[in-house]
């Protein structure tokens, strides 16, 4: 038993662990701004298309990469959210959707998301959907001072989690348009905790993944496609590119050919 005069000596080190453990529980779920950092010095100054733009969110400067249709005024503008643990300059996907969609009358701004270390797993980013929604609303209101026709969300891989986060949490944004590329990738033996709940979301949805792409995005896609219906939006499409991966390596053309094509049905 602890005696009288112990105890103020014991509470103060109870104290300590409990918020010593509490703060480093809420560092574990914070994303990893030396990352992003080191990302951002790498990648900021190597732009050549388009126009790099630090946005502020939660009082952190964040990069984004912002590009005007070659032919204005514009259809409108496109957010792109890439995957997890890259960078708004990816050179697979990300890039030539951000550069291949001016091409066809669309603005792009594409945006860094957080990240976590490499070791990272699938239900880690889970634990910080949440940081994306501040970058993603300081994105939206930079886009409207453009006054843009359509404001349209595409993501890819673990941004399509992000996104969906998002907007679940936001149904009456001033959103036009989701875009989901490869959605629900998952790690070995961490399966999706939860359907997305695409029944919710009433805006147009394209849910565009590969024909060779992860199993878990091919394992959930009637059930996405189900989803979707339940929406009752009936400008929502589920469409699958031949050949393709996750990455959609070599067939970015395609790529762009196809969500160009859906776009047009807005």
């Amino acid at each position: 038993m602890f005696k009288p005069k112990q105890y103020p000596v014991f509470l103060s080190a109870f104290l300590f662990i409990v918020l010593f453990s509490s703060t480093a529980h809420n560092l574990l779920l914070a994303s990893d701004l030396a990352k992003e950092q080191r990302m951002r010095e790498q990648v900021a100054d190597y732009v050549m298309d388009g126009d790099v733009v630090f946005l502020n969110a939660d009082k952190h400067e964040f990069l984004s990469i912002y590009m005007p249709a070659e032919d204005q005024p514009a259809k409108g503008t496109i957010i792109i959210l890439h995957g997890r643990g890259f960078h708004p300059n990816w050179p697979q996907l990300i890039f030539p959707l951000r550069t291949g969609l001016t091409k066809h009358g669309w603005n792009t701004l594409s945006i860094q998301m957080p990240v976590l270390n490499n070791d990272a797993w699938f239900y880690d980013y889970l634990k910080i959907l949440s940081e994306a929604h501040p970058r993603i609303n300081a994105a939206l209101a930079f886009i409207q001072q453009k006054q843009p026709e359509k404001t349209i969300l595409l993501a890819h891989s673990c941004g399509v989690y992000m996104g969906i986060d998002w907007l679940h949490n936001n149904l009456n944004a001033k959103l036009d348009a989701f875009i989901g590329i490869g959605m629900g990738p998952t790690d070995y033996g961490q399966p999706m905790l939860e359907p997305f709940p695409l029944q919710d979301i009433k805006i147009p949805i394209l849910d565009i993944h590969g024909e060779n792409d992860y199993p878990a995005v091919l394992r959930n896609a009637e059930r996405r496609s189900k989803n979707i219906q339940r929406a009752g939006n009936p400008k929502s499409q589920q469409r699958v590119v031949k050949k393709a991966d996750h990455y959609f390596n070599d067939l970015d053309d395609k790529l762009l050919n196809e969500i160009t094509d859906w776009l047009n049905t807005l």
